[in-house]
């Protein structure tokens, strides 16, 4: 496998200093890093992009996360490793990445669910995040980055 150009973050002057800048702002928010991680993970395991799948468990395992919760957090529903807090951030995350899939994208009981573990200013960042994600996503699967290479 072969990308189809450069990262755009890197190839288009200023896109990759406003990226960082967006994710660190976010980062500062008050919402645990491990959360927007594990939200990260989701919304890429979900759009399929081995780039920021590789790299969000790469971080995990760094930040001293078992394999364990992040093995499934694919499977987080039923699995017993994530709590209240980390369910309404990934059940945010899903219904925030698949917008298109059903006609009531951010049904009120989830977004309501968040906003119970989140301020105002977490849940804006937890949302910022999420879309974050998601750009790096589209970027990478549209150019067929590689997992793992050097960019």
């Amino acid at each position: 496998m072969e990308a189809r150009m450069g990262n755009p973050a890197m190839v288009v002057p200023g896109a990759m200093k406003a990226l960082i800048a967006l994710g660190t702002t976010t980062a500062q928010a008050g919402v645990p890093k491990v959360t927007l991680e594990l939200a990260n993970l989701r919304a890429s395991q979900i759009n399929g992009c081995s780039v920021c799948v590789h790299m969000h468990a790469r971080d995990l395992r760094k930040a001293g996360e078992s394999d364990e919760r992040i093995d499934t957090v694919a499977g987080w529903r039923d699995a017993p490793y994530f709590d209240d807090a980390e369910r309404a951030a990934l059940a945010l995350t899903e219904a925030v990445t698949r917008v298109a899939d059903t006609s009531d994208p951010i049904p009120d009981a989830i977004y309501d669910e968040a906003a119970k573990h989140y301020d105002e200013q977490q849940l804006g960042a937890l949302l910022l995040s999420i879309a974050t994600v998601n750009v790096w996503n589209r970027i990478n699967l549209a150019t067929r980055q590689i997992a793992g290479g050097a960019w």
